[in-house]
């Protein structure tokens, strides 16, 4: 009684809200135009502001937007940072553990399969050398790496007491490779001279090699498909494919020399393009710190034309969908102005995010296509309303009925959109991207709820009072009469004829003819319901089921970045190419021991030698070792340990760069280490991503276990950590928030098993699209997470209606009970969905990965929705409950009541058989 009470008061509402509409249209229409056109010059100012807003801090930006706002990662980086300042001018490996802040890398390729690039080491230095000698214009002076690069504290210093400007864009010492390929370059010039092969004998090992003055230095970053020569105990290098070098460039956060650290990077770039022609051997590949956000925003700027593309084909298939043969009762104008409904209310909701200082990004690209397939939901539904309802009845009647029939179902199907997408925009949501998306689509809701019912609603009073009126629907003039008619040809009959003028009143409804509720009567109704057809659907969800369960036991964490970029991008050049010739060995791990530590006891050196097994170690410690060794040096105290190592070991030039490494403090007399690091460097597969974050996920619990207090770090942990469970999150929270709403209201609405239906139907429908889109190589980054949001919400969306009809219907069987449901709403959900599938085909078109991924996952959210709405359900609630046997005792029992009570007036009135 409560259910029906309360679902009876919001039917009474909304036909009041309709009542309300029917009589005030012009207030209705005009109130959503103003504030469109109040709103939407924010948003062109918007966009014009998006590329220039990214170019000051590129990379902290596209951190703080998809790396997880919360994350362990960061707190090590703070406490290394404040333990080991960034040093970038003494070693290269620093530059590894610190963000990059401005640099420009350049790979080399040689072009023919197994060509070994250092044979060409003096064209490799001619390229170094072109770099170099690169000029950048600024104020009247033109800047050099040379000028941009501080080798020693002593030049630093004096660049700064020349002034601002020339202390702009300082930077380190260019990294060991190119003392590698100086002594190849001597080596080649003394082999021809000789005529020796020179690609006998390298003066390198890999992946450590020493240096003329004397070093050891890492080179396993630096070179890429090498090949050792067999049988080597040093593992000499026999040759090599690829190599990079970086140019890292200081800045010191100055907004002056930052500007120029940018022009040295767009002209870094330019000239590696321009280079290309002139080295036909070699494939040159560039990469500098803007150009992961600048191919980032690159996606929106080419799915521009797109989306309007997009636009123009929902609205024909809107139009096209509305039309009807009878020039009377058909829609057109009322799809095309639904489907600009939706458009003026995005526009609205872009405009308050512009004017609430937010800041564009690629991920919002796929709030248009969001918003319009929940928003033309209610519009098609507002239309099958309409037809639904009597042609004798006053249009304001007809619209207060559509009202009443289909706002109760919208108002709460954008309540549960609110909801998901507002659980998503909460502070549990630990990606910035996400958070962002969530709040745009909580507003485009709110939008797309009030002009539905506000502008649309006033689009349908006026088409409903030209149908009263006998308006033609396209040419808005009046059909002529019968008798007129058939003077005319029979072109001019076809366009103005009426359809029904010569059907009587008692006929079946003319919205019957309407195409699509023509072709589910008449044709699809009966075969999805044949009992011969019903096995092979079963057999169908079983193969759906296997391969959606197989796909959610292989779901991968996106956290690669190349996943949001322009695939045919730089960056994405760059990034393939490294990943195939580079990812031999993990990036460089800092392994900082923050606490005062014995490093003269055994058991120590132990404890460290067991941390550090499996990996290509650099550190001072272990140089330390090793010169101990070959000195023959005791040193088992800690008076020995530090004299040896302040007095002589840290004063070697070989061994100077380890001074950064290791933090003394003096108390009186006494030294003692309070801190110190190394690198670490693990051998990794191609899959150097998941290698990396399982060797994160086993070292940290070590330092929990482990005596020795220690952090690992690396700029790309930032990325890494806990991302799988900051991707997972949103989407757990939106469906609990979701399912706990349809339980809450499980006594509230008018049929329990209407929710019951929903929840399994919604879950299959989920998981189905989770499985599959990992079947498509389709990785959980920020962009399947929120349409996995989406999914939830579209298949709530358009299965609500169907099953909710369902379950109160009143025929005698099941099966007449889901055509009823089909013929009822089957109509909107197949002009919906085929709108929003076709309105996905221009995304195939954009060159970019995230709306490969957008097309995907929202292609299989359309396509396993119509196949649960007109396959699955169709057939399997024609076996499940509810049962209709009740509703059959209950007409039985009235029918005889009825027989009886006319048996009684008959005997009363025994004159009554004999007057008929």
């Amino acid at each position: 009684m409560l259910r029906q009470a309360l679902h009876g008061a919001l039917r009474a509402w909304c036909r009041r809200l309709g009542l309300f509409v029917s009589r005030h249209p012009v207030f209705f229409l005009t109130v959503p135009a103003v504030l469109t056109l109040a709103l939407g010059s924010s948003v062109l100012r918007g966009f014009r502001g998006a590329p220039g807003a990214a170019a000051a801090a590129a990379a902290e930006e596209l951190e703080a937007l998809v790396a997880p706002s919360h994350s362990l990662a960061k707190i090590e980086r703070r406490l290394a940072g404040s333990l080991f300042p960034l040093e970038r001018s003494k070693a290269q490996l620093y530059s590894a553990l610190h963000p990059p802040g401005r640099f420009g890398r350049a790979l080399l390729l040689a072009r023919k399969p197994g060509a070994n690039v250092l044979l060409q080491a003096e064209r490799l230095l001619r390229i170094h050398r072109a770099v170099m000698e690169m000029q950048v214009p600024h104020r009247g002076y033109n800047y050099t790496f040379s000028h941009l690069c501080v080798l020693r504290e002593q030049e630093q210093q004096q660049q700064r007491r020349r002034g601002p400007e020339a202390e702009a864009a300082e930077a380190c010492a260019l990294e060991d490779v190119v003392a590698v390929l100086e002594e190849l370059r001597l080596q080649q010039q003394a082999a021809l001279a000789s005529n020796k092969s020179a690609a006998r004998g390298l003066p390198l090992s890999y992946p450590n090699t020493r240096l003329k003055d004397g070093r050891s230095t890492f080179i396993g970053h630096q070179l890429g498909g090498v090949l050792e020569v067999p049988n080597s105990k040093d593992q000499r290098v026999k040759s090599a494919r690829a190599i990079q070098i970086t140019y890292y460039l200081q800045t010191y956060h100055s907004a002056a020399q930052d500007l120029i650290g940018e022009k040295w990077e767009n002209e870094f770039c330019k000239l590696m393009h321009r280079l290309q022609p002139h080295y036909e051997d070699l494939q040159l590949y560039s990469l500098a710190s803007f150009s992961l956000w600048r191919d980032f925003h690159k996606t929106s700027i080419l799915a521009r034309s797109k989306i309007l593309v997009s636009l123009m084909l929902i609205l024909m298939a809107a139009i096209l969908s509305s039309s009807m043969k009878d020039c009377l009762r058909s829609k057109p104008f009322l799809g095309l102005l639904g489907v600009l409904t939706i458009c003026i209310s995005s526009v609205t909701a872009a405009g308050i995010f512009f004017i609430t200082d937010g800041k564009y990004n690629s991920t919002l690209l796929g709030i248009p296509f969001f918003a319009m397939g929940h928003g033309t939901k209610g519009v098609f539904e507002l239309l099958s309303g309409w037809r639904r309802t009597r042609e004798n009845l006053p249009f304001k009647d007809r619209v207060a009925d559509a009202y009443s029939d289909v706002m109760v179902s919208y108002t709460m199907t954008s309540c549960l959109y609110f909801i998901a997408f507002g659980m998503g925009a909460s502070p549990f949501t630990n990606i910035e991207a996400v958070k962002v998306f969530c709040q745009n689509m909580c507003i485009s809701i709110l939008l797309n709820y009030f002009y539905i019912f506000s502008f649309f609603g006033s689009c349908l009073v006026f088409a409903g009072q030209l149908e009263q009126n006998r308006y033609h629907s396209i040419f808005c003039c009046k059909i002529p009469s019968a008798e007129y008619l058939e003077r005319k040809p029979v072109w001019f009959q076809t366009m103005m004829s009426d359809g029904h003028q010569h059907s009587s009143h008692h006929e079946t409804d003319p919205y019957q003819n309407h195409f699509i509720q023509h072709f589910l009567r008449e044709h699809y109704n009966e075969w999805i319901t044949n009992i011969y057809v019903k096995p092979f659907v079963v057999i169908l969800y079983l193969i759906y089921a296997s391969f959606s369960f197989m796909g959610c036991l292989q779901i991968r964490d996106g956290a690669n970045i190349i996943n949001l970029l322009s695939s045919n991008s730089p960056s994405v050049s760059y990034a393939l190419v490294q990943q195939k010739y580079f990812s031999n060995y993990s990036p460089v791990i800092g392994f900082y021991i923050y606490e005062p530590l014995e490093y003269w006891n055994g058991t120590v050196q132990d404890d460290l030698k067991k941390l550090s097994e499996g990996f290509n170690t650099m550190s001072w410690l272990q140089q330390y070792y090793q010169y101990l060794r070959a000195g023959n040096i005791t040193a088992t105290n800690k008076s020995d340990f530090l004299g040896i190592l302040q007095n002589s070991f840290l004063r070697k030039p070989e061994f100077q760069h380890f001074k950064n490494d290791i933090i003394f403090s003096k108390a009186g007399n006494v030294n003692s280490i309070i801190a110190s690091r190394m690198y670490l460097v693990a051998r990794t597969s191609e899959k150097t991503q998941r290698d990396v974050i399982e060797l994160l996920e086993k070292l940290r619990p070590l330092s929990l276990k482990q005596s020795i207090k220690f952090i690992v770090f690396n700029p790309t942990f930032v990325f890494m950590d806990q991302y799988s469970l900051s991707v997972t999150m949103p989407v757990l929270i939106s469906s609990f928030g979701i399912l706990l709403v349809l339980l809450l209201t499980f006594f509230l609405v008018i049929h329990p098993l209407g929710n019951f239906w929903l929840i399994l139907t919604v879950t299959s429908i989920e998981l189905g699209v989770l499985g599959l889109m990992t079947l498509w190589n389709v990785d959980m980054d920020c962009i399947s997470t929120l349409c996995l949001i989406y999914t939830l919400n579209f298949s709530i969306d358009h299965c609500a209606p169907l099953l909710y009809t369902f379950v109160l219907a009143t025929e005698h069987t099941r099966t007449q009970c889901i055509k009823s449901s089909l013929q009822e709403h089957g109509t909107a959900i197949l002009q919906n969905i085929t709108s929003f599938l076709i309105g996905l085909v221009p995304l195939l078109f954009v060159p970019s990965n995230l709306t490969f991924t957008l097309f995907k996952c929202l292609l299989l959210t359309g396509s396993c929705t119509l196949l649960h709405c007109f396959v699955i359900l169709p057939v399997f609630l024609t076996f499940f409950p509810p049962s209709k046997k009740h509703h059959k005792k209950k007409k039985r029992a009235k029918r005889k009541e009825r027989e009886e009570i006319e048996c009684i007036e008959i005997q009363e009135n025994p004159d009554h058989v004999t007057a008929v």
